[in-house]
C-alpha cells in the first residue's frame, strides 16, 4: 500500500497555529505572494506574502499591538525563517460588522 502524504502549505500553517491559539470567529488567510513574484522578498516558493483578517474573543480589551503581538508569537518560527511579509487585521467580536 503506498501512502500520499501532502505536505501542509503555509497558509494552511498559518490557520492551524491561529486556531489553535486564539480560537477565532474569523480566520480568513490571503497568500499575496503572486502577486510580488520578483520582488525583493520572492524566494520562488508563492508562499512569501500574508495577509490575515482574525477576529477574535481573546482580543477584547487589547490595543492593535497587544493583538497582533499575540498573533506574532503564534508565528514566530514561520515570521523568522519563511514569510517575507505579513500583515494583520486583528479585531475583536464588538468590532465586526462582517465586512
Amino acid at each position: 500500500m503506498v501512502f500520499l502524504m501532502q505536505m501542509a502549505t503555509m497558509t494552511d500553517i498559518i490557520r492551524e497555529k491561529l486556531a489553535q491559539g486564539l480560537q477565532p470567529k474569523v480566520l480568513e488567510v490571503f497568500n499575496d505572494s503572486p502577486k510580488h513574484a520578483g520582488h525583493a522578498g520572492d524566494d520562488g516558493s508563492g508562499e512569501s506574502h500574508f495577509r490575515v483578517l482574525i477576529v477574535s474573543p481573546k482580543f477584547e480589551g487589547k490595543n492593535r499591538v497587544e493583538r497582533q503581538r499575540m498573533v506574532h508569537s503564534l508565528l514566530e518560527h514561520e515570521l523568522a525563517n519563511k514569510i517575507h511579509a505579513f500583515s494583520v487585521k486583528a479585531m475583536d467580536l464588538s468590532e465586526y460588522d462582517g465586512v
